[in-house]
């Protein structure tokens, strides 16, 4: 079972690396945009040298991919190569076709494409490579949305361009792909959203036994029925949206009766534990 859900995030991977490969090949590189990062970086130097976009974009995520084996681990960072290296197969594979005129639509639809690809990778366990490493170890100490994150960081790349290539109607449009593609990866990577459960059971320690692996706090309140005068326990905890359809599957599996109460939290203070997936 647990060798075909690892199967499983592979293909994902390489699904999303092909939404990446398309929205940069069918979208942004025929009207000259950019998206931002080192891909951007990849095409900068190829729209103004002889070298080949899809292999600076691989060349130039080889110390991210190195520097994130250190910090972020193994299991990241072995994801993260899979979708990079299959961008860059499928970017020298797909041919480079103009498939929206107006280059506005382009940077639109080529950065949902882009926002959908590393969102699966992301949602997966990985990244997309890139600026998408430095967003992971920028929120793994920083409680921030990471497509915020790769939003300023990928805008520092554009302006830098803009100045260069003195064409702001280019940079305007690229800064409008890599913001469509940053509110996708925060559709797609819901992490950083916190909940809080409620759940009134009278199964505490089979729930118990199966929260607790989860390396999330977990409070139990001695409660009473109002109209019953019925003890039961409630448990409050607090975990992400992304954890939530398993927490869910647990309070089904254990307690199918259980009075469950999910709300979203504004805001964590003390010691909420970010998980490393």
């Amino acid at each position: 079972m647990l060798r075909l859900r690892q199967i499983g995030n592979y293909l994902a991977v390489i699904f999303g690396s092909a939404m990446i490969a398309c929205g940069f090949n069918l979208f942004l590189v025929p009207h000259r945009l950019l998206s931002g990062g080192v891909s951007g970086l990849a095409m900068l130097v190829g729209y103004f040298t002889p070298f080949n976009i899809s292999l600076m974009y691989l060349l130039f995520n080889v110390p991210l991919l190195v520097a994130g084996w250190f910090q972020l681990g193994r299991r990241f960072i072995i994801l993260s190569i899979l979708s990079v290296v299959t961008t860059t197969w499928l970017m020298a594979l797909i041919p480079t076709v103009t498939v929206a005129s107006d280059m506005l639509l382009a940077s639109v639809f080529g950065g949902v494409l882009v926002g959908v690809g590393a969102g699966i990778s992301f949602r997966m366990g990985g990244s997309s490579g890139g600026f998408d490493i430095l967003g992971s170890i920028i929120t793994r100490y920083r409680d921030f949305p990471i497509g915020s994150v790769l939003v300023g960081l990928n805008g520092l790349v554009i302006l830098a361009a803009a100045y260069f290539d003195n064409n702001w109607n280019l940079a305007l449009a690229s800064m409008v792909s890599i913001y469509v593609s940053g509110k996708v990866v925060d559709l797609i990577h819901v992490s950083h959203i916190k909940v809080t459960v409620y759940i009134v059971t009278t199964r505490t320690d089979e729930l118990l036994q199966q929260l607790l692996p989860l390396q999330r706090g977990v409070t139990k309140i001695k409660t009473e029925g109002a109209y019953s005068h019925v003890e039961r326990d409630m448990l409050m905890t607090v975990t992400t949206r992304y954890e939530l359809a398993e927490l869910r599957r647990i309070i089904k599996t254990s307690d199918p009766q259980a009075f469950v109460n999910i709300v979203e939290t504004v805001g964590v203070m003390g010691s909420f534990r970010k998980r490393s997936n």
